[in-house]
């Protein structure tokens, strides 16, 4: 299919940004589906909670409502994690339908077999096929990938995460992350009545703390707000005004010296990973409709006593002031007086490079 070209110009001060068009069009948002997501790196939870157990299969959709790409987590006997295609090689049945221990794969359509590890084992009344069985008779293994716990997958990613996971590291790698834990009480779904760049374009600027965010912008001092740049991921670095909880960094760390609030890393891209003294805050964005998206927040606790306190004290009302400013762009957007706007150079670089990342994304067949 032949893409619009959309032009992102390098230079933020001359650049434009992505017209109205791209947040309305059918086709663009269907070509986000195959050309950004089904080739980007997605976050699924921590892998203990995912497979606690050896021997145990996790069946799982891959962003359902856009991609919905069956996926079966598998941890064999050895204790070795995998992300296997969910979909029979034969038929293209449904293999596993709910979380369990099975000795193998068995297909409840005619049959098949296939071990933990997604190998073809047997298949009855095929002794006459031919040929059989090739390699693509086997399941089909997606990458897997984990950093500290954290899992990650994807259907055909094109770049690779640990550009990104070093990146964290180089931040964030001082805390004792293996000792996080999640807490499922502070999990929340949002659905959100606007595109999911709308979303991510909010999110990736601390331009609008002054104006939407009260209380936020009563815990950080926004004359130092920080956005850094990498190939795909940012990190937005909010430092704390005076008497405001925040990190101790270690001698020798990059920030040793100041009084770090949060570390808000953006990674292209739908994922937040938001470090407060507390613990950590994910939050997936997933598109379900050019005009709606799910967001899904979960927590991981560090120290529970600082939580309610600093940058990441009330979630909840900053996602809300959030949806309902996203939402209303959404409602603007429509507009036939508005096309596109401008950036500012020194508050919206994040959004600029996010920008530039979907335009090139587009332009890959």
């Amino acid at each position: 299919m032949t893409m619009e070209a959309f032009d992102i110009h390098p230079d933020i001060r001359l650049a434009e940004t992505l017209p109205s068009r791209f947040y309305t069009s059918d086709a663009v948002f269907a070509a986000l589906t195959e050309r950004v997501f089904a080739r980007s790196w997605q976050w699924l939870g921590m892998e203990v909670d995912l497979l606690p157990e050896n021997g145990r299969v996790v069946p799982l959709s891959l962003l359902p409502g856009t991609l919905d790409e069956p996926l079966l987590l598998v941890r064999d006997a050895d204790g070795t994690a995998r992300c296997l295609s969910n979909v029979c090689t034969h038929r293209g049945n449904l293999l596993v339908d709910a979380p369990g221990k099975p000795r193998q794969l068995v297909c409840g359509y005619h049959g098949r077999r296939f071990t933990l590890d997604g190998r073809f084992a047997s298949m009855p009344e095929f002794e006459q096929v031919q040929g059989f069985p090739r390699p693509c008779d086997d399941l089909h293994r997606f990458p897997w990938q984990t950093w500290l716990g954290h899992a990650f997958t994807g259907v055909d990613p094109a770049n690779p995460l640990q550009g990104v996971l070093d990146a964290m590291a180089e931040r964030v790698g001082f805390l004792p992350l293996a000792d996080f834990r999640h807490d499922p009480s502070r999990d929340r779904t949002f659905e959100v009545a606007a595109h999911w760049a709308l979303y991510c374009d909010n999110y990736l600027e601390g331009f609008h703390i002054p104006f939407v965010h009260q209380d936020l912008n009563a815990a950080v001092d926004y004359d130092q707000y920080q956005t850094i740049l990498f190939d795909h991921c940012n990190l937005q670095v909010a430092e704390a005004k005076e008497g405001v909880e925040a990190f101790a960094l270690p001698v020798g760390h990059v920030d040793h010296g100041r009084d770090i609030a949060a570390y808000y890393f953006w990674v292209f891209p739908n994922m937040m990973f938001n470090f407060y003294p507390w613990g950590l805050s994910v939050n997936v964005v997933e598109p379900l409709a050019k005009d709606r998206t799910r967001v899904l927040f979960r927590s991981y606790v560090l120290d529970p006593d600082k939580l309610g306190v600093g940058a990441g004290g009330d979630l909840d009302k900053v996602e809300l002031e959030d949806e309902a400013i996203v939402e209303s762009v959404q409602r603007g957007i429509r507009s036939h007086g508005y096309t596109t706007g401008r950036y500012s150079p020194t508050r919206e670089q994040g959004v600029h490079h996010f920008h530039r990342l979907l335009a090139a994304a587009l332009l890959v067949e």
